[in-house]
């Protein structure tokens, strides 16, 4: 495989795309609206997750979110709004929380999840990437016994469907697992597969790797438009620039829908907005990756520093900083640690996840356009699914025998 290639979006998964499409013999630009690696690949909670298969569309998610729309301090918030586009989201959403389409969707995330922790292991190692990556797995912690019995049913779905390995801890087992926990609490569960890493050192890394492959790196470029004759790109217009090239890859996110025209399909995807804070590391630190399951607040230790995180506010493309989303953040973690945070608070940070209704993302060529190719949708799990996306990508792009089905991720199930 040769030829230019013009990937619009420099975060983790564009740059996941350049990588493999650079290494098939491509040669790469990327061309990022803003600076690269800021998005919503900068301060997520660096999670690496094959445990997280299960999609958002569960048996009763959709009468949660309906809940959630009267609490603001929930954390899962859907701002009330006249929206056709969200409340149509909603419905198509609400009519995938069932157990058939929750099993078809879990299926396709757990292939791009399984692939993606094999090739980072591969990848870090074999790039000496620098993004503090660890490999002590992810523990679940639950307050109360109830809530340890609801998650034994989960649990038992992830081993018998999926084969997802984990390790229960109860009462005194667990703080002797973590003693940065409070004494009291219920229990947790291991899952020792999961892996994390420091995002914004990843980004960083991951441009060090690109440049040392000859990728060029444009940043602050905002896409105006493609310029086509019939079925084929030529031309990609920018506010500074036009990039002419063989084939175009979109992967912008939470930004795709607005880009929807021209790519020429819909693109199902809702801006669902994340939140984080990073801090000093508290004096007694956790030194495993922590989820309160029954509060949705993360925990992520990191070599250089400290980060709370999640939450989930469907508010469409708001950019201010909310700072009671931040709070919920600080008060879920006093519930569980003997330190919930450290001091000074290094960055407020928001950014948007790009939300389908089916939890799977895009990865295929454009119905309209027979060289351009989107890679978008991926949730939550953009940092755990990039490095499977990005050697589909090229191996569809190329002809090749892609490596995982491509079939659940068509940009025409929609």
């Amino acid at each position: 495989m040769s030829g230019d290639v013009v990937i619009v979006g420099g975060g983790v998964i564009g740059s996941a795309c350049a990588y493999f499409l650079a290494k098939a013999g491509c040669r790469v630009t990327i061309v990022e609206q803003g600076q690269f690696g800021r998005g919503c690949s900068h301060g997520n909670c660096g999670f690496v997750s094959p445990s997280h298969v299960l999609p958002l569309a569960t048996p009763g998610a959709a009468r949660h979110a309906i809940r959630s729309m009267m609490s603001p301090d929930s954390p899962f918030y859907i701002k009330p709004r006249l929206n056709f586009t969200l409340w149509r989201w909603l419905w198509k959403f609400a009519r995938r929380c069932n157990v058939r389409d929750m099993m078809e969707s879990a299926r396709a995330i757990q292939a791009l999840l399984n692939s993606s922790r094999s090739l980072y292991d591969e990848i870090i190692a074999g790039e000496a990437m620098d993004c503090e990556w660890q490999t002590l797995g992810i523990l679940f912690v639950l307050a109360t016994q109830q809530g340890m019995e609801d998650f034994a049913h989960h649990v038992q779905l992830l081993r018998d469907e999926f084969n997802v390995s984990v390790k229960r801890f109860d009462g005194p087992e667990v703080d002797r697992l973590e003693p940065a926990l409070k004494p009291g609490l219920a229990g947790g569960w291991l899952f020792d597969w999961d892996a994390h890493l420091r995002p914004d050192r990843l980004m960083a890394a991951w441009r060090q790797v690109l440049e040392r492959r000859s990728v060029t790196i444009r940043e602050n470029f905002a896409v105006r438009g493609i310029i086509r004759e019939g079925r084929t790109a030529k031309t990609l217009v920018t506010s500074q620039e036009e990039f002419a090239a063989e084939m175009f890859v979109f992967a912008t996110g939470a930004w795709t829908p607005l880009l929807a025209k021209e790519l020429g399909c819909p693109i199902p995807i809702q801006p669902g907005k994340g939140y984080s804070m990073t801090m000093a590391r508290p004096g007694i630190c956790p030194k495993l990756p922590l989820l309160f399951e029954q509060h949705r607040v993360a925990v992520t230790p990191m070599h250089s520093g400290y980060r709370l995180g999640s939450t989930m506010e469907f508010a469409g493309y708001d950019a201010t900083l909310n700072p009671r989303r931040l709070a919920l953040l600080k008060a879920g973690a006093e519930h569980y640690l003997r330190e919930p945070y450290g001091e000074p608070v290094v960055e407020e940070w928001f950014g948007w996840r790009p939300m389908t209704w089916d939890s799977r993302p895009i990865i295929d060529r454009s119905p309209a356009l027979d060289n351009v190719w989107i890679a978008a949708g991926h949730n939550m799990l953009g940092v755990s699914m990039a490095p499977a996306t990005g050697r589909l990508l090229a191996e569809v792009m190329s002809g090749t025998t892609p490596h995982i089905d491509p079939q659940p991720y068509r940009a025409t199930r929609f």
